[in-house]
């Protein structure tokens, strides 16, 4: 089954051509950071007006890349939720409009599962059952993987997310957006030795998360300890370590309660090198496997959300001639394929 993929939940206008003999064939992603860098954000209205310029253009691009023409394409897949709302118009309406022309048929696909299946896109891919950490910027989530569309939510954030922590703390450093790469990059010069964040719900049982207090420390420590470049770089550090060992002491503990020893890391934050590096020695030591996306997969993308989709449509899901877009929608309400 060949299936054409497109993602326009944010920020990012993915498009990607997955064939479930030959692989992925071709993908393409135009990021809008450059528009957005202006307001320190994503303003919604211009993510989906760029996405109405981008997506068809990328759209074709991508199918000859692929050498795919209309007629190979067995089904249109697209991001249908979580997401804003107005992107995932551009998305829904394109990717139905196509399916109808096309006959064939389209599936909704959850932006979350996609994250989540975008390392079955690498070889080897990560054999079921393993336990997931999902941390990008609008989630982070512990979640136990049986099967496609059989998961058992571990634990997530309860206010801000990993990613949405790292954005927020990097704009009261003044660093420009996006601010996780930039904060990262800042950290690179901090001393470890002269802050120290707290880890935010590591001190009681369970497995959800709470980031939102670490932006309040740094906001307190700035204060009291000046606005000078080494100072922020300190801080940087401080925040980025606390996140990294918090995600890590999460997962460990999620393991051992699985009795699990596959782990895969998935979304943007997913891209950190000290991230990666933590939990590359968590494998070590605790002969754990851990799977990652390639870098370009970490981030939003068509791919993603091709694949989770061929695998929805292999399996018989189909979905009637109307456009869906769910800017909430839970993980753990999917249904597992029949």
């Amino acid at each position: 089954m060949r299936v054409l993929g497109i993602e326009t939940s944010c920020d990012e206008t993915g498009v990607a051509v997955y064939d479930s003999q030959q692989g992925l064939l071709a993908h393409a992603l135009h990021s809008q950071v450059a528009l957005h860098a202006a307001y320190g954000g994503v303003v919604p209205e211009l993510a989906s007006r760029d996405h109405v310029r981008k997506l068809l253009p990328l759209l074709r691009r991508v199918m000859d890349a692929a050498r795919t023409g209309p007629d190979q394409v067995d089904g249109v897949a697209y991001t249908a939720g979580p997401g804003l709302i107005g992107a995932l118009l551009v998305g829904s309406a394109a990717a139905r409009s196509l399916a109808w022309a096309w006959q064939v048929p389209a599936v909704a696909v959850h932006h979350m599962e996609g994250h989540l299946l975008a390392p079955m896109l690498d070889d080897p891919p990560p054999p079921f059952p393993f336990v997931a950490l999902l941390v990008s910027g609008g989630h982070t989530q512990l979640i136990r993987v049986a099967g496609v569309g059989r998961y058992q939510m571990l634990g997530e954030s309860l206010d801000d997310a990993a990613g949405e922590a790292f954005d927020k703390t990097a704009k009261l450093l003044g660093l420009p957006y996006p601010g996780g790469p930039a904060l990262a990059k800042l950290a690179e010069g901090g001393n470890p030795k002269r802050f120290r964040f707290p880890r935010p719900m590591t001190n009681r049982p369970g497995l959800d998360f709470s980031f939102s207090g670490l932006k309040t420390f740094a906001i307190n420590t700035l204060r009291g300890a000046g606005d000078d470049e080494q100072t922020r770089a300190d801080i940087a550090l401080a925040f980025e370590l606390a996140v990294v060992e918090t995600l890590l002491i999460k997962c460990r503990r999620a393991l051992k309660e699985t009795g699990l020893k596959r782990l895969v890391v998935a979304g943007g934050v997913g891209a950190n090198a000290r991230l990666r590096a933590a939990l590359d020695l968590l494998a070590r030591d605790r002969q754990v496997e851990v799977y990652y996306p390639r870098l370009e997969l970490c981030t939003d993308n068509g791919a993603m959300i091709a694949y989770a989709g061929c695998q929805r449509l292999l399996a018989g899901e189909r979905e009637p001639p109307v456009f869906r877009a769910m800017p909430r929608w839970p993980l753990q309400s999917l249904p597992a394929p029949p």
